[in-house]
């Protein structure tokens, strides 16, 4: 009984611990650092409603596997197979999250992972802590 309850606990404990990176995430929000100092003005709130959204429209997705391997690209509306495809390799360490050249192994991109959950995602450059980019769990 008392091996049973232990093993319970290091399952539960490593399901709380750890939420898992794989699986394919559409981004929902990206801030650049301008967007992110500037403020915007009662005139720009009240027109933002009315620029309604394009005919065609395009998701930006990024996919990790389960070997350290990933792609990101654009899909459009009423498109298959996505545009612009590119394909990494990724390390986690920590709340640091690598993005590496496929070929090479070296360091493309460094972000820091400031939200990880079932469904969300947000990291931000780990050299510009005012570039956010936020994303939901599709798959």
């Amino acid at each position: 009984m008392k091996n049973y309850l232990i093993v319970i606990l290091f399952i539960v404990f490593g399901g709380v611990q750890a939420q898992s990176l794989i699986g394919t995430w559409q981004q929902v929000e990206e801030k650049t650092c301008l967007q992110s100092q500037f403020e915007q003005t009662d005139t720009e709130k009240e027109l933002l409603p009315g620029f309604g959204s394009s005919q065609n429209a395009v998701a930006k997705l990024i996919k990790f596997g389960i070997k350290g391997t990933g792609e990101e690209g654009i899909f459009s509306k009423g498109v298959k197979k996505g545009s612009a495809m590119n394909s990494f390799k990724y390390q986690v360490n920590g709340q640091e999250l690598l993005l590496l050249d496929k070929k090479s192994g070296i360091m493309t991109q460094r972000f820091i992972i400031d939200e990880l959950s079932v469904s969300t995602l947000k990291i931000h450059n780990a050299s510009k802590d005012c570039e956010i980019r936020s994303f939901s769990r599709i798959k």
